[in-house]
């Protein structure tokens, strides 16, 4: 059997192949206006005319989508909601995002005042249809859309999430003319009009260009055998294609995603409890944790808006009320660009070389020095990028960085100042989430993880760092360990155990004996944000118990208020088989000596090949491992061994 996985990231794109236990992994460049073209070449490249059995994705392609990258157009997008209610998405919550910045703009509206339609229906907060709606005015004002051009369609009636009548039976007359059309209920059935009305707009603008993208991968790879495409999801589990087609709200941040379930799944091999999973690539980088074992989720997540220090600034994007894995994201990756600004004070990023050009070492255009090229300057990587036939030119790099001052010391300082803005991002998803980095083991991975990742480490405190076999593929490896995993969802549920029976059978049609794991958002009374409850046992009163607890847990204290359930949801789950990661070993030991600068000094240190080192014996850095794809620099007072299960682990 062959298991092919493939992660499409802002550089390289990510293949991994199993054949029989044995993993083969390989780097290709991206090709950002045409991602399957570079996913084609690689298969091609590396298959050797071999059929695939199963084939998982991650990509970016939503993401990229919405912000307008790689000259991805979004098509014209329309809106039919309740009369008087049609100005919702441009109202928004009046958030104020840069209060003292008189020149912020807000993202651009996805549909404009021209393309929105008002209807005459109208549903009560019990979910009575008051108006039912009128077949003609339907039928007008699709004429009306095509005539303008509209290619999908969002359907978001009042308190549809209560019943969805009028929406299904709009559905069901645009579908005469109108392929891509999302309604509310299918895609956020929840209260608050401007989040699921945002949530709906999104799907409904991403749904013809992620539909055409995931046509034209299987075209282009469709003669590699007879299987179906699986997609991770935000929510850290694989889903068929067509589900992504239809809701692609689903795959927003699919390839940060798989990297978080790589990590919880090799902490379970090595029986680590907490676990930071950090990925860096040549672009961004991510942050999560895993605590006990599992994956922290959020419900609600901003896309395409700006961050600060990994801090998503709230009104500055498009809401999406979704279940996405809770991650921080800094712009830091191999491909960030240094620069300085008009005080002279040095920055990185937030703008990235990303694979065209890449940075100046490349050889390929770029002009603006870039963390990579730091690293060559400062011999933390080799110019041969860790064994591969492609030459990184450091004589370039040099240049680059000369138009800012003096190279190495530039160097050193922009690697310092992308230490410290990965630092906050980790902060992020533990000391504000009330949770001591010091308890955790930080996993570093990604093409550029290893090399900052001890010295993040040391810049919070963490005393542990392991870096999981083949980390450049690593989040391309966590596709492998994924589970099919589908998600449904009910608002103010009046019967527990029948909603909850409700939404398994929604489920079961999807997955072949599923486990189900149950959660409850609840909240006080005239609260306006809810808490997630794991739900063990099917009881108003337990969940009401373990919500005081959380909530008592989070904020430090309880009301004596009643409890609502706001929304149950249910995460159905198909299990499958974990692959078996093997290293090939060399009977000798291989290294070599190269200079670094470390701290203003050049200093002599030794660099080792992965595949050579012997299980347990000890190497104390200052040094370097090296291995395709990647290299791990363990700095001074810092010791490394290789683990049983093919991982470095790195003690201070």
């Amino acid at each position: 059997m062959v298991l092919v996985s493939v992660d499409i990231g802002g550089t390289f794109t990510d293949i991994v192949v199993i054949e029989n236990k044995n993993v083969s992994y390989y780097k290709v460049p991206t090709t950002p206006k045409n991602p399957e073209i570079g996913v084609l070449n690689g298969l091609k490249k590396y298959l050797n005319g071999k059929k695939i059995d199963e084939f998982l994705h991650a990509t970016t392609i939503a993401t990229n989508s919405l912000l307008g990258q790689y000259g991805l157009e979004l098509p014209r997008v329309a809106i039919l909601t309740t009369y008087g209610f049609k100005d919702i998405i441009e109202i928004g919550r009046q958030n104020r995002p840069e209060l003292y910045n008189l020149n912020f703009h807000r993202p651009r509206i996805l549909v404009p005042e021209n393309l929105r339609y008002e209807v005459h229906e109208r549903t009560d907060v019990n979910g009575h249809i008051i108006e039912s709606i009128n077949n003609d005015e339907i039928e007008n004002i699709e004429k009306k859309m095509l005539e303008k051009g509209v290619k999908s369609v969002a359907v978001c009636y009042l308190h549809s999430y209560k019943n969805a009548d009028n929406e299904i039976r709009t559905k069901k007359i645009l579908e005469n003319k109108f392929k891509n059309i999302s309604i509310s209920y299918d895609v956020s059935p929840e209260p608050r009009e401007f989040e699921r009305m945002s949530t709906t707009v999104v799907n409904a603008a991403l749904s013809p260009v992620t539909s055409q993208y995931i046509k034209n991968l299987e075209n282009s790879i469709r003669d590699f055998g007879n299987f179906d495409i699986k997609i991770m999801s935000n929510a850290g589990g694989l889903i068929f294609s067509d589900e992504a087609s239809e809701k692609p709200v689903n795959i927003i941040e699919s390839g940060p995603a798989a990297g978080v379930i790589a990590a919880a799944e090799f902490a379970k091999i090595m029986d680590i409890k907490n676990v930071i999973a950090f990925d860096m690539g040549g672009t961004t980088a991510k942050a999560g944790t895993v605590l006990n074992g599992n994956f922290e989720i959020t419900s609600e997540y901003e896309v395409g808006g700006s961050s600060h220090h990994g801090r998503i600034i709230k009104g500055s994007g498009y809401p999406v009320r979704f279940p996405f894995i809770d991650l921080s994201e800094v712009s830091a990756g191999g491909g960030t660009i240094i620069w300085k600004d008009s005080a002279g004070g040095l920055n990185i990023g937030p703008k990235s070389a990303g694979s065209d050009p890449g940075p100046v070492c490349y050889n390929r255009g770029g002009k603006y020095p870039t963390l990579t090229d730091s690293n060559l300057v400062l011999g933390i990587i080799s110019d041969t990028m860790s064994g591969s036939d492609f030459k990184l030119r450091k004589d370039l790099s040099l240049k680059a960085l000369s138009t800012l001052g003096d190279p190495y010391e530039i160097s050193e300082n922009a690697v310092k100042l992308a230490i410290l803005e990965m630092a906050r991002g980790i902060r992020l998803v533990t000391v504000e989430r009330g949770l001591d980095p010091s308890a955790f083991t930080l996993f570093g991975f990604g093409g550029a993880g290893p090399q900052f990742a001890v010295k993040i480490a040391e810049e919070i405190g963490i005393k542990t760092v392991v870096i999981p076999p083949g980390p450049g593929v690593f989040s391309a490896l966590g596709l492998t360990y994924s589970d099919m995993r589908y998600e449904a969802r009910k608002s103010y549920p009046e019967n527990l155990e029948s909603d909850f029976n409700e939404l398994k059978n929604k489920l079961l049609g999807k997955l072949k004996n599923p486990e189900f794991l149950m959660y409850a958002d609840c909240r006080y009374y005239g609260q306006g944000s809810e808490l997630t409850v794991p739900v063990k046992e099917i009881s108003r009163d337990r969940i009401f118990e373990d919500f005081e607890n959380i909530h008592y847990n989070t904020f430090g204290f309880r009301l004596n208020k009643p409890i609502e359930i706001f929304t149950i949801r249910v995460f159905g789950i198909e299990r499958r088989e974990k692959p078996e990661i093997k290293i090939e070993k060399s009977n000798k030991k291989i290294f070599v000596k190269r200079k670094a600068y470390i701290n203003g000094e050049w200093t002599e240190i030794n660099v080792y090949s992965r595949s050579s080192l012997i299980a347990g014996e000890n190497i104390a850095g200052p040094c370097v491992i090296e291995e395709d794809g990647s290299s791990t620099f363990i700095p001074e007072n810092w010791n490394a061994h290789l683990g049983k299960n093919n991982e470095i682990v790195v003690v201070r």
